[in-house]
């Protein structure tokens, strides 16, 4: 089975406990995940982060529904966490999420170790994949930076609010 890996970083002017808890809320992932997905867990919420936490949810790719089950393999606050498709698209799915302070920023590196299924098609269809996987993430780095900062008529969105303004979360600034 090929792997591949995807790197992606993403700076915030903001102290790493305010930009892990934001991460640590899995309400939060549907803000940072492309709308043409139509993203959404199925998972009763809120979900309690630790390791062993599974994450049920559906997204759309390509038009083509799909189903996706992650569980928490590793649980670090305010350092790192990991999660790991169980079922889903890919053959492997292993998402590292780290935390670092730098200068007085937080540094969030991703890494993504991923392979496809169905052998050699799979690796045909790599280049198509990794692009959407690409895309997918500078949406994220924008997404996560409109959510935490705001910008010019989308104001930020504190990932303290109480559970009775989730609603608010999940709103899209054009």
């Amino acid at each position: 089975m090929k792997q591949y890996t995807l790197d992606a970083t993403t700076r915030l002017p903001l102290p790493r406990q305010e930009v892990f808890a934001f991460f640590a809320d899995a309400a939060n992932l549907g803000l940072i995940t492309p709308p043409e997905m139509q993203f959404k867990i199925t998972s009763p919420q809120p979900i309690d982060m630790r390791p062993g936490a599974l994450i049920d949810y559906t997204i759309r790719l390509y038009g083509l529904p799909m189903r996706w089950r992650t569980e928490i393999t590793l649980w670090n606050p305010p350092d790192e966490f990991a999660d790991t498709q169980l079922r889903g698209p890919y053959a492997l799915w292993l998402h590292t999420h780290r935390f670092r302070e730098e200068g007085g920023d937080t540094v969030i590196e991703d890494k993504v170790r991923y392979a496809l299924p169905f052998g050699p098609l799979g690796r045909l269809a790599h280049p198509v994949v990794r692009h959407q996987l690409e895309r997918i993430f500078s949406y994220r780095k924008e997404a996560v930076a409109r959510a935490l900062l705001g910008t010019p008529g989308c104001p930020a969105i504190p990932s303290s609010l109480p559970p009775a303004f989730s609603p608010l979360r999940h709103h899209r600034c054009k």
